[in-house]
């Protein structure tokens, strides 16, 4: 048989990668029981061992993105952009709360939550899910580049995977060994291993930035100050940079999306219950609402934290030398960081840190898909995603056969460039869908006894109004301009 999604909700107590999938009474965390109602932990201890959506979340936002992107912005800009940076990972943070809030009080998948908003149908699903799937078709794209990345940094390992057909196994060998570990669909293996992949290269980033203190490169007091106060750089040039980097670092549409089904599978809408008027339930989705968001704002913390090493890194090492990670050289430049502050044998190190960061993306990426996509497929009436053994079944199709995609896309195309593109785009759309959904949640949907205060609905606005003025800008960069010179003579 095809095992899907854990068959309970798992105990806090269970810590070893793989306990308590199997041996446990058949429990469906998307169906909500009276019999499944917990009381929320009240002390913080209690209340740390119920975390864990956020840890995938992580897993998934420190990728590509921040060890990429992030670096680039720091080897162009130098220090006067970390605030920029630090900024667009916390202000993103009160739409994802608000689609957790949600996801507890109402039960509903994020592609049921999108079935409620206002507009046009087709074939009675909502005009949000269609777009959703058109704008996949782009970030299949974006995401094929990312299995790109792993070979490549494969290849400075291994050169015989350089050239065709050793890099054509390599990259569908990539893709397999994900979905081998997506495909059962268990909740506990995913959050594990999302936070077993994002510890490990934490640790080699704090000890090459600790490192990098005893060199000549070290990072004065003075030099990380200059980089916390709030200035616009003359530079437009860097100004663009930055505000193409908003898009990127921190939590994205995709993550937002997918972070309601990790809050479902951890048990965390199951535990508050079906919804209903009594004083009981306000209660317990007043409880379980406080552990997401602080399992939200933990992992903020950790994402930030680690998006600003990687720009203390490429600022220190990789600006001051006048080296731009880009291209073909990218794993080799970004790799210097590493040599330059534990030394010529960190290199080979740190491309297997690569390997291991921006497989943790596909890992993540793909948990994420399997359940978004066999959600909307569900919408769309293919099959009844409401049943526990049919779930388990379309995400355990969509774990074996999104992945190849990947690896084909990865293979077949030959703009690269032209698939960043795409996938940018598509990922500032599914932002606007993402924010315009918050938003009608928050006033259209919400429970009246679950109201938050004014300084939460403030946070929710500047989130809100931050991500639309990055998606004006990310279409005058990518569509506008681009235009324009076509059309020149």
């Amino acid at each position: 048989p095809i095992h899907g999604v854990p068959s309970s909700l798992p105990s806090p107590g269970h810590c070893p990668l793989l306990v308590g999938f199997s041996t446990m009474p058949h429990a469906d965390p998307y169906v909500l029981q009276d019999s499944l109602v917990k009381e929320p932990p009240t002390t913080l201890w209690e209340s740390l061992t119920y975390l864990g959506p956020g840890f995938i979340l992580s897993a998934s936002i420190v990728g590509s993105g921040e060890l990429i992107a992030t670096t680039l912005v720091g080897a162009r800009a130098g220090f006067i952009l970390m605030w920029f940076i630090i900024f667009s990972c916390l202000v993103k943070v009160a739409v994802q709360i608000e689609f957790g809030k949600h996801a507890i009080s109402s039960g509903e998948s994020t592609m049921a939550a999108l079935n409620t908003l206002p507009g046009p149908r087709l074939r009675r699903v909502n005009w949000s899910i269609w777009t959703w799937l058109v704008l996949m078709l782009a970030k299949m794209l974006q995401v094929g580049g990312i299995v790109g990345g792993v070979v490549l940094a494969a290849v400075e390992v291994f050169p015989m995977l350089e050239t065709m057909p050793a890099r054509g196994v390599a990259a569908y060998a990539v893709a397999f060994s994900v979905s081998m570990l997506v495909y059962r669909g268990y909740y506990l293996l995913i959050e594990r291993a999302a936070l077993i992949m994002l510890g490990a290269f934490t640790l080699f980033t704090v000890a090459s930035l600790v490192a990098l203190q005893s060199t000549e490169l070290a990072i004065s007091g003075g030099d990380f100050a200059s980089g916390l106060l709030p200035s616009i750089p003359s530079d437009t040039t860097l100004l663009l940079i930055a505000m193409g980097a908003f898009g990127i670092t921190g939590v994205g549409g995709d993550e937002i999306m997918a972070y309601n089904y990790w809050l479902i599978e951890k048990g965390y809408a199951a535990y508050t219950g079906p919804k209903n008027d009594s004083a009981d339930w306000e209660r317990r989705a007043k409880g379980w609402i406080r552990i997401m968001v602080l399992d939200a704002l933990l992992a903020m913390v950790a994402y930030t934290a680690m998006t600003v090493m990687f720009y203390l890194l490429g600022a220190a090492i990789l600006h001051r030398q006048g080296l731009i990670p880009e291209g073909k050289e990218l794993i080799n430049t970004l790799g210097e960081m590493y040599t330059q502050s534990l030394g010529p044998w960190a290199k080979s190190v740190f491309v297997l840190g690569a390997i291991l960061v921006l497989y943790s993306t596909l890992f993540a990426a793909l948990a994420a898909w399997t359940r978004m996509f066999s959600d909307a497929f569900g919408r769309l009436g293919f099959y009844n995603f409401q049943n526990q053994q049919s779930r388990r079944r379309a995400i355990a199709i969509a774990a074996w056969t999104i992945p190849a995609v990947w690896a084909t896309l990865f293979l077949v195309m030959e703009n690269p460039a032209l698939m960043v593109i795409l996938g940018g785009l598509a990922t500032v759309v599914i932002l606007l869908i993402v924010v315009y959904a918050a938003l009608f949640f928050r006033y259209c949907r919400l429970d009246h006894r679950l109201l938050p205060s004014t300084a939460y609905d403030a946070a929710l606005w500047l989130s809100a109004s931050a991500i639309f003025l990055v998606a004006l800008y990310v279409v005058y960069d990518n569509v506008y301009l681009p235009s324009r010179q076509f059309w020149q003579p």
